[in-house]
């Protein structure tokens, strides 16, 4: 995967001395999943001449790139100054305007054309931008007035903590990878937390600490990092502290270019005394450098004393076992059912296949309506969790079929694809396949669904206001239900 992955940079790079349109048409002839979005400056009163790299495109770099592309950064290239972007200007134009289908930048692949609209954290950007940054190149990529030009950004040698520093940090132990070698999965064993009482998890976050030289370059995400992936779990240690016993509490997966997680305000999450992180399930790469790392888990904990108002998650959706892949054969799709038995809120949508999936949609199903609640595209060197904003996170009734749909393309217009000729199931590595949404829900009771739906009535403006991630905002009032209230 990483080998195809150099390859299409490589090609990138060739096509700099290409005119835009002749880019983007070889780039469209070998991505054929990967048609970009062009946009007509007039139809946004755009001036075209006007636009500059000072006025208007280096704050949008500032905002939605540079913390990746930096010295130290996870992606191949700084656009930190003008003489940097300046000979990316063609590339910029193409990866922005895939917008949000593997190979997009910045990567945030939730398609905004269709579903809910309305996520923390959205650093995509609009259709007004993509045309501004398109305009601007076509004209020769003009750099303005330097002195127009925001002040660079700071970034500290420290890769820090994107939500703000932990209460606890927990770390793993050093494991190291060759240079050159073969994929590792397996166990990298437990992490005590040395707590004394049961706190609930406001938020984690999941760091690669390693020895990669931060100025090496790299032309793959990977070449950053030694750890594909971690999937791990929490639990109450044994008397001789070797082993988790009872139940276990799943936390969200770490991969590599996921985002924190941050628990909503009434669903915080158990971190028990006396448990362990057990570490059980990690994904390893060589990456051209002799390395040696571990994982920091930084954790921010609600008040002392804090109850979760929502304790019981909701079902997870997909399947990752009966999955029949076919080779070279593009537009494949899996199917997944799921009848929701409780009223149910979904906190975040994220899809997670592996190397040929290209698109993951969520639907919800209730009585003769079938509701598309978002479509995202897939790219598996950049796994994104989509967190909805709380008044526009879906609130389905028990009952409602969440129906989700994963999309896949073996063949060789796929980049991430190793090998197109072979058949492929279910299984952990990335030449096998995954169909589940890692996302997350809570199972609401009767009267915390009614009166999460009256907080969305009471934002809605009359009875032709629809809102989509919520089907029964507008039902009857049932007799007898007193938070059941509407705008009349």
């Amino acid at each position: 995967m990483i080998t195809r992955h150099v390859l299409a940079l490589t090609s990138s790079l060739a096509l700099l001395a290409l005119p835009v349109v002749a880019m983007a048409q070889a780039h469209d002839a070998s991505m054929a999943n990967h048609q970009p979005h062009y946009y007509n400056a007039v139809d946004y009163d755009i001036d075209a001449g006007s636009v500059t790299y000072a006025d208007d495109i280096a704050p949008l770099l500032q905002r939605s790139c540079q913390n990746c592309h930096r010295p130290g950064g996870g992606a191949p290239m700084s656009l930190l100054s003008y003489d940097e972007v300046k000979p990316w200007a063609p590339v910029i134009m193409y990866r922005t305007a895939i917008r949000d289908r593997m190979g997009a930048m910045p990567p945030f692949f939730i398609e905004k054309n269709i579903g809910i609209d309305g996520f923390k954290n959205d650093y995509s950007l609009s259709d007004l931008e993509l045309a501004m940054i398109q305009a601007w190149v076509r004209n020769g990529a003009p750099r303005g007035n330097p002195d127009n030009e925001p002040p660079m950004l700071k970034f500290d040698d420290d890769i820090g903590w994107k939500v703000g520093e932990p209460d606890l940090v927990l770390r793993s132990k050093d494991v190291t990878r060759p240079a050159i070698g073969p994929d590792w999965w397996g166990d990298i064993g437990l992490v005590p937390t040395g707590l004394t009482e049961d706190r609930y998890v406001k938020s984690i976050e999941v760091r690669e600490i390693n020895d990669i030289p931060a100025d090496r370059g790299t032309n793959t995400v990977g070449g950053r990092y030694m750890w594909h992936h971690m999937t791990y779990a929490s639990g109450v240690l044994s008397e001789d502290g070797k082993e988790i016993v009872g139940n276990r509490i799943g936390w969200p997966i770490h991969e590599v270019g996921r985002n924190a997680d941050v628990f909503p305000e009434k669903a915080g999450r158990l971190l028990q005394a006396n448990s362990a992180l057990h570490l059980n399930a990690a994904h390893l790469h060589s990456n051209g450098h002799d390395s040696t790392g571990h994982l920091e888990f930084g954790i921010q904990f609600f008040p002392v004393g804090y109850e979760p108002e929502y304790s019981r998650r909701g079902p997870r959706t997909g399947n990752g076992v009966d999955i029949d892949v076919l080779p070279n054969k593009a537009n494949q799709e899996f199917h997944n059912y799921v009848v929701l038995q409780e009223h149910t809120k979904i906190i975040a949508f994220e899809p997670h296949l592996h190397a040929p999936g290209v698109r993951m949609c969520m639907e919800a199903i209730w009585g003769h309506n079938q509701f598309t609640l978002n479509c995202a595209g897939y790219d598996h060197n950049w796994v994104k969790q989509y967190v909805y904003e709380d008044d526009k996170a879906p609130l389905l009734p028990k009952g409602t079929i969440l129906h989700t749909i994963g999309y896949l393309d073996t063949t060789a217009a796929n980049p991430n694809v190793a090998d197109t000729r072979n058949w492929a199931g279910g299984g952990r590595r990335s030449v096998s396949n995954m169909f589940i949404d890692l996302g997350y829900s809570v199972q609401l009771t009767e009267e915390q669904f009614q009166a999460e739906m009256a907080i969305r009535r009471a934002n809605m403006k009359d009875r032709n206001d629809y809102d989509i991630s919520c089907p029964l905002c507008w039902a009857p009032v049932v007799e007898g239900q007193s938070l059941a209230v509407g705008n009349d």
